[in-house]
């Protein structure tokens, strides 16, 4: 045992004693000296590589620098592809309304009509290079005005949107939209909220003839106040653009004529008018604080006195009053001694102004109306020239807080719009009687009424 010990420490001595040079200790590889260089050069240059890549870079160069002009060449053979064309007639001959029509043609009968790549005057539009289709709402969108508007709107390709609790709006002057897929028709009183999610809105909800407005002035009230709140809450969330319809009868019994949109008015804030009257005060006060501190892009428009087709048959309002009476062999009903005067604008004339104020870059107020003035009396003769001679007037006497004169000065619609009335009264009234026959005539609406 003595001697197996003795051996081990002497083996364990001699381990130790072993010299440290035979076995170099372990330490990282040494870096070579790169060369990456020279071998990426010797690889391009081996087998003809730079060659080949040379000639790649060239001939893609020459396919770019080309291309251009080739795609506007026009091919000597082959069929070229059809393209779309959009004729496009914003104003009818007959009602002043919007009209639109969209026929393929082949690119040469496009480019021929069109004399090449200039299109102006040709009122034609290649699909692809047209106006953004925008998301509109029109609130009120059933009633007189507001149908005419969504016919423009429709025709010109936009995606319509009606909000209308049927007070006053009737779905058969938007029926004819019905089964078009760019058309919506929602139920829905503005005084309470709605979410959209649109581009454009425009706020008409609000009954607009003394008859209706004083039916329910509390009413008339909510809705120019807690109904604009809503609208423009609404357009300030989505970013939308808001156009309120505002009205002349904010300038009240005016001691300024003809009016200018600087006029403050003259307003009774107590009678029995001003539901309207103030209610659209305020409602202008609520858009223009919506500009001014939320940055609100918004549009008013002061709508002065308005006729046309599908105006309701007994709204109070002088013209159509005249006119359902004449037809129905009625005497004319003229208040007081006949002689406030008023200006008349056909229904298109005040929708191509809408259109116009909302596309522009100018917030308003602006007055949208036709200058020419005329005496109640003057009406009553024009109304029975056009139904009948022998009508008969019978006077009453006034209703409180009538204007004696309304008459707008539309000379910033002129120079900011390039907007001004087209049709005159003399030519919408005939078109108006013709819808008002209709439907007095009718078995629906004109039984009882005769």
């Amino acid at each position: 045992m003595k001697q197996l010990h003795k051996q081990s420490s002497t083996n364990h001595r001699r381990d130790e004693e072993v010299p440290t040079s035979s076995t170099p200790p372990y330490s990282p590889k040494s870096l070579k000296h790169p060369r990456s260089l020279p071998r990426s050069l010797n690889y391009l240059l081996k087998e003809q590589r730079l060659l080949f890549i040379i000639v790649g870079i060239i001939i893609a160069s020459t396919f770019f620098i080309l291309q251009p002009s080739l795609s506007s060449l026009n091919p000597s053979s082959g069929h070229p592809q059809p393209t779309s064309r959009l004729t496009v007639n914003y104003e009818s001959e007959d009602t002043g309304l919007s009209s639109y029509s969209a026929t393929p043609v082949k690119n040469s009968e496009f480019n021929s009509a069109s004399g090449g790549n200039n299109n102006k005057g040709t009122g034609r539009v290649p699909v692809g290079i047209g106006r953004k289709r925008m998301r509109i709402v029109v609130t009120g969108g059933a009633g007189f005005v507001g149908s005419h508007l969504v016919d423009k709107l429709i025709a010109r390709g936009d995606d319509v949107i009606v909000i209308d609790n049927f007070f006053t709006g009737r779905r058969e002057n938007v029926m004819h939209h019905f089964g078009n897929p760019r058309f919506e028709l929602i139920r829905h009183d503005v005084v309470e909220p709605i979410l959209l999610e649109v581009d454009q809105i425009y706020h008409l909800a609000c009954p607009a003839s003394p008859v209706h407005y004083k039916y329910n002035p509390i009413k008339t009230i909510k809705t120019n106040v807690m109904g604009t709140l809503n609208l423009l809450g609404l357009a300030k969330r989505i970013g939308a653009r808001f156009l309120l319809t505002s009205t002349s009868e904010v300038y009240g019994d005016p001691l300024e004529h003809p009016q200018k949109e600087t006029y403050w008015g003259h307003v009774n804030p107590i009678g029995v008018r001003s539901c309207y009257d103030e209610g659209k005060r305020t409602a202008e006060t609520l858009t223009m604080d919506y500009h001014r501190g939320a940055g609100v892009e918004v549009r008013i428009a002061r709508i002065f006195n308005t006729y046309g087709p599908r105006m309701c048959l007994d709204d109070g309002r002088v013209v159509s009053n005249f006119v359902a009476q004449a037809i129905r062999k009625q005497p004319l009903t003229v208040y007081g001694d006949g002689k406030q005067t008023r200006s008349f604008q056909y229904v298109s004339d005040l929708v191509n102004g809408l259109v116009a104020l909302m596309e522009s870059e100018h917030v308003g107020p602006f007055n949208l109306g036709n200058p020419g003035e005329f005496t109640m009396l003057e009406l009553a003769e024009v109304v029975k020239e056009t139904i009948d001679p022998s009508a008969t007037i019978e006077y009453k006497p006034n209703t409180a807080d009538d204007p004696h004169k309304r008459k707008p000065d539309i000379t910033k619609a002129k120079e900011l719009l390039n907007w001004e009335p087209k049709v005159s009264l003399r030519e919408g009234l005939p078109l108006m009687v013709s819808d008002f026959r209709n439907r007095i005539l009718n078995e629906d609406e004109g039984k009882g009424n005769k």
